[in-house]
């Protein structure tokens, strides 16, 4: 009996190596790589793996290829819908994750249950069995439709069926139970991850069929597996937001056919996830009176503006080293901030613990957040509430200069609309006519907005 040979594959490249090392020898990432199976070289029935994931065609020059608007197919769900840029492609391949019972499942199960009634869908379930679908379908009230079910794990089981079925949508409910039975390792393995990912994605290229993959991740957040698998879909979503709240975000992380970024904000309730029209007021608490250490940010999620809240609270640090936390923004960006403060604003928090939170779980990644972190702090230290109605952006160099944000006018727009009459922005993001109804300050450096926000 031949001996199993074992090889270290790493959960970055998909990159092999003959022992475990530290680093990986392909993307220099270090303790990724993981014990796993070799598999035997295969040639004549198992060439069709090594087949390109499109169709081939012959060389044609650009100009004259016709650049035709591609068709969407809505999902039933608004929010889901905004995220993907309008609706799933066909032949296009999505990738959703996050952590354990966030949502995932109850997105898709109840997107194709919208879709069964017009057209022919698939839903492809390794992890649960067809009576415990069936048990989630009737508490979300989608028992009543017809929608086809299949609970398989084998690889190629599911692609004969979808090449039977040819349905417009297939959800594969998750890409790390299913196998293949041309290799040995297990399935959840970076190899049976790759090589499935792989078909799906050629199968769906070649049939037309929109395809949509749930993804395990990883106690860093991460998907489970090697990020080819990221490179081969054309769509990465994620979910974010506490599970022990009642509101979910879905943000796009890569997308070939809308805007990257974009934002989904739902709410869990006992019939499922129900999209929130104005996400707006989940971010902003509603405070009696203004207290300090709170600001108000314009912030904008791929193509919608949203208005949430910054607190912060500065408080006598007691260790000799002060603490620096922060939640829902970058934690090295606050280092940089407070180190400006000092410099340009005179405003020392060398000996004060500094916390920083975006209230609603949400994540903020641009720079423009910088000028609302900077009042926020400065509101909390000097113990003085910032004015009722106050909203800013606005990105902080390090030479105390406000830099202007892309997509100022919207920002305004969005804040005019809910009310807020004193916005704080980059002199260059002013808008050539007064909005009604709102005092618009246009700022060059931090020291001017530090006067104009207690002025």
């Amino acid at each position: 009996m031949a001996k199993v040979r074992t090889i270290y594959v790493c959960s970055e490249c998909g990159g092999t190596a003959p022992k475990w090392q530290g680093q990986c020898p392909q993307c220099n990432a270090w303790n990724t790589l993981t014990e796993s199976v070799a598999e035997p070289a295969r040639g004549g029935a198992g060439a069709h793996r090594y087949q390109s994931l499109a169709p081939t065609h012959d060389v044609v020059i650009l100009d004259a290829v016709p650049a035709e608007e591609v068709t969407r197919l809505t999902t039933g769900v608004d929010e889901f819908d905004r995220v993907l840029g309008g609706g799933l492609v066909e032949g296009s391949v999505v990738l959703i994750g996050g952590d354990p019972g966030i949502g995932k499942s109850t997105l898709l199960l109840q997107s194709l249950a919208h879709m069964a009634a017009e057209r022919d869908v698939l839903y492809v379930s390794g992890e649960e069995s067809a009576a415990q679908v069936a048990l989630r379908a009737r508490r979300l009230g989608a028992d009543g439709t017809r929608l086809p079910l299949l609970a398989e794990i084998e690889l190629e089981r599911v692609v004969a069926a979808v090449e039977k079925r040819r349905p417009a949508v297939v959800v594969i409910d998750s890409i790390q139970t299913l196998y293949s039975s041309q290799l040995q390792s297990a399935p959840g393995s970076v190899a049976q991850v790759r090589e499935c990912a792989a078909q799906l994605t050629r199968l769906a290229k070649q049939l037309g069929v929109a395809m949509v993959m749930i993804g395990h991740v990883t106690k860093e957040g991460t998907l489970a597996g090697p990020r080819v698998l990221e490179h081969i879909v054309d769509t990465v979503l994620y979910f974010e937001g506490d599970t022990h709240s009642s509101y979910r975000l879905v943000r796009a992380f890569k997308n070939r056919f809308g805007a990257v970024n974009e934002l989904g904000v739902f709410a869990m309730t006992d019939r499922g996830l129900r999209g929130v029209t104005n996400p707006s007021a989940l971010f902003l608490s509603q405070h009696t009176k203004p207290v300090p250490g709170s600001c108000v940010l314009i912030t904008q999620e791929g193509s919608r503006p949203l208005l949430v809240e910054i607190q912060a609270l500065v408080d006598t640090a007691h260790v000799p080293n002060p603490r620096r936390l922060s939640v829902g923004l970058e934690q090295n960006r606050l280092a940089m901030l407070l180190a400006v403060l000092h410099r340009h604003a005179g405003i020392a928090c060398y000996d004060q613990d500094v916390f920083i939170n975006a209230v609603g779980g949400v994540r903020i990644g641009e720079p423009a957040a910088d000028l609302a972190v900077m009042l926020a702090i400065i509101s909390s230290l000097k113990d003085r509430a910032l004015p009722r109605g106050l909203a800013v952006f606005g990105e902080v160099g390090l030479a105390g200069e406000i830099r202007p944000a892309p997509r100022g006018q919207e920002r305004l727009r969005e804040a005019a609309k809910l009310g807020f009459s004193r916005l704080l922005i980059p002199r260059a993001n002013a808008p050539k006519r007064p909005i009604e109804g709102t005092e618009v300050i246009a700022l060059d450096r931090i020291d001017q907005a530090l006067d104009a926000a207690w002025g």
